[in-house]
């Protein structure tokens, strides 16, 4: 990563012209009048030699519109900057080595300062559009999660019949997801695709403000994890990972196989968490639901919306597969790690393009975003703005009629609705609070850092 790459609070983002306020429209459009607003420009190329003639920003616009529009080769991005020229840019007489060169040389520091800065624009942009009704005791809502890129990297022709197991060129991607903005709040790579998850959790949460909810999957489960979470005052959900021993502590509610109550995870002496957690479990069907938490008042966050909250976790599985599939990560140009991650970070860029576009036109229609195809989205979207037509405005007013807007066929979990006056509530003097012992040390780096007592 380029070490002079600007942070976003010293970049100002100066008012976008009055026409493309109020909607995003198309996304090479917004990416324009966004990338030409900025009064910075990303890193500068620190390489040997006279000062370059093809400017950073133009280079990794050029880069990003490329990968939009589905060119296949860094030779297309030559062509573009050279021939066609992109935007307000002119043309600019680089010889296809140079540009090689410079995407070998420069790494993924401009484009991910430009991921920062299109992110802070777009959160800007999009607050009243943001208001879903998700956890309203927390400040925000985040899913954490991580992905190989093994799968697509072994399309490359470079790549292809490596034995599984082989190290692999891009590792992993980890991310934390904005729930309710539905964008990308920070991303980094991991060159070891078998690192467990709980290693870059922490950087990940750096700067989350205090009263965040995180969602995170099974692979995140662990009693130093969650007492971490706790003591810097996040609000945590997660799946009860099985054969976690648990001692009750205290019934809120119980009726069959329907249960409230405060827990102290971990039995034996060996391993054991300092905080209380609350335990909900219920039946549907034929499948036992069973979750933590230390929300420890149900009244905040009833069971009935405990498996609909976590269930949103799976929106970072579907913002994972926008980057994978509809907008055609696949089609890689190089096998080269650093050009392979600086067309990652051009497809995250428009992954957050779209997902802010989607959230408006949910909001302009009254309905849930993920009644609103993506897939048609990335499809139909371009083709509205090559013809001079509001991709939003088709999509809001003739949605439903084109089947742009559908019910969403998301799978919805519905917990037990237990009436107030039915919970027992903790005593007073309940102790809540004990010295930990964590059998999983080797996964925490930095162990759990408030003294505590029994």
């Amino acid at each position: 990563m380029n070490k002079n790459k600007a942070t976003p609070n010293t970049v100002s983002f100066p008012t976008l012209p009055a026409e493309s306020e109020e909607l995003i429209g198309d996304v090479e459009t917004f990416l324009e009048s966004a990338v030409l607003s900025m009064q910075q420009a990303p890193p500068p190329y620190r390489g040997p030699g006279r000062p370059p003639i093809l400017p950073s920003l133009a280079l990794w616009a050029g880069m990003v519109v490329c990968v939009l529009h589905g060119f296949t080769s860094q030779l297309d991005l030559w062509r573009l900057l050279r021939d066609r020229g992109i935007w307000s840019f002119p043309r600019f007489p680089v010889e296809d080595q140079a540009v090689y060169k410079r995407l070998g040389t420069e790494g993924t520091g401009p484009l991910q300062w430009l991921f920062q800065n299109i992110t802070t624009l777009l959160t800007q942009r999009i607050t009243v559009a943001a208001t879903i009704a998700l956890a309203p005791f927390a400040k925000g809502v985040y899913a954490l999660d991580e992905t190989t890129l093994d799968a697509v990297a072994r399309k490359l022709p470079a790549l292809r019949g490596r034995p599984p197991g082989d190290p692999l060129l891009p590792g992993k991607l980890a991310g934390l997801f904005d729930l309710r903005r539905q964008l990308w709040v920070r991303l980094q790579f991991q060159d070891d695709p078998h690192q467990n998850e709980k290693v870059l959790a922490r950087t990940l949460l750096l700067g989350l403000a205090v009263g965040s909810l995180i969602l995170a999957d099974l692979g995140y489960f662990g009693f130093a994890w969650f007492d971490w979470l706790t003591d810097h005052g996040y609000h945590w959900v997660s799946r009860l990972r099985a054969k976690t021993s648990y001692t009750v502590i205290h019934v809120f509610y119980e009726a069959g196989e329907t249960f409230d109550g405060i827990v102290w995870l971990g039995a034996h002496r060996a391993d054991r968490a300092a905080h209380a957690a609350r335990l909900i479990r219920f039946r549907v069907g034929n499948t036992l639901y069973q979750y933590v938490t230390n929300v420890m008042d149900p009244t905040v966050l009833p069971p009935l919306e405990v498996a609909r909250l976590y269930a949103r976790r799976w929106d970072i599985e579907l913002a994972v597969l926008l980057v994978k599939e509809h907008l055609k990560l696949h089609l890689l140009w190089s096998c080269k790690t650093a050009v392979i991650q600086q067309q990652i970070w051009a497809v995250l860029i428009i992954a957050q393009v779209l997902q802010a576009l989607r959230l408006e036109i949910a909001w302009r229609a009254g309905v849930d975003p993920f009644e609103v195809s993506m897939a048609l989205l990335v499809k139909y979207a371009p083709r509205y703005a090559a013809e001079g037509r509001d991709p939003v405005a088709v999509f809001v007013e003739r949605g439903r009629e084109l089947r742009f807007i559908r019910p969403s066929r998301r799978i919805l979990i519905r917990g037990p609705e237990i009436p107030p006056e039915a919970l027992a509530p903790a005593p007073a003097d309940l102790v809540v609070v004990r010295t930990p012992r964590y059998a999983e040390r080797k996964c925490m780096p930095h162990e759990h850092s408030k003294k505590t007592k029994n």
